[in-house]
């Protein structure tokens, strides 16, 4: 079980990926994790026991959904071109999974609430230096949709307390 202090920095892990993908697409590619991050939400949902821990996990997943949407619906061809970025980064979802795999629980909360952190710093980032009033609208919203599932990770699931206990 790895301590918490030797979890790895999601976003240097994650700016070699960020750096394969035009800066006007990145977008895309974090919004492409952003659907991984609601399968791990929802992973981790299924094996909870505790039904409020349940809830609160599948809501952390809805809003990396509509996060994703969100993004997604600035792209009129989103969907083509998130298949191109994939083309181009083949192992995206082996990398995601193996950075969380190496942990317990406790760290892949801790991880994914840091990664919700770097997310909604990147969507103030993107809103700050966007002259589309639409965009920066909804990268700020984003940002708050991040910040929202950090919380619920850090106050329910960061206190030490195993959510999987009792399985």
């Amino acid at each position: 079980m790895p301590a918490t202090n030797r979890l790895p920095n999601i976003g240097e892990v994650l700016a070699p990926v960020l750096k394969q993908v035009p800066a006007d697409q990145q977008p895309l590619l974090i919004a492409l994790t952003e659907r991984m991050a609601a399968g791990r939400y929802r992973d981790w949902a299924a094996n909870v026991v505790d039904p409020q821990q349940r809830s609160l996990l599948l809501a952390c997943a809805a809003r990396e959904d509509e996060v994703a949407t969100l993004i997604e619906s600035l792209y009129p061809q989103a969907a083509a071109m998130q298949r191109k970025i994939l083309m181009g980064i083949p192992d995206l979802a082996e990398t995601t999974q193996a950075l969380f795999a190496a942990y317990d629980i406790q760290d892949q909360y801790r991880l994914q609430a840091q990664g919700e952190r770097l997310g909604a710093s990147t969507w103030r980032s993107f809103a700050k230096h966007t002259t589309d009033p639409r965009a920066a609208e909804l990268f700020m919203r984003c940002a708050l949709l991040e910040e929202e599932s950090a919380v619920v990770l850090e106050s329910v699931f960061g206190s030490g307390a195993d959510a999987n206990a009792g399985i």
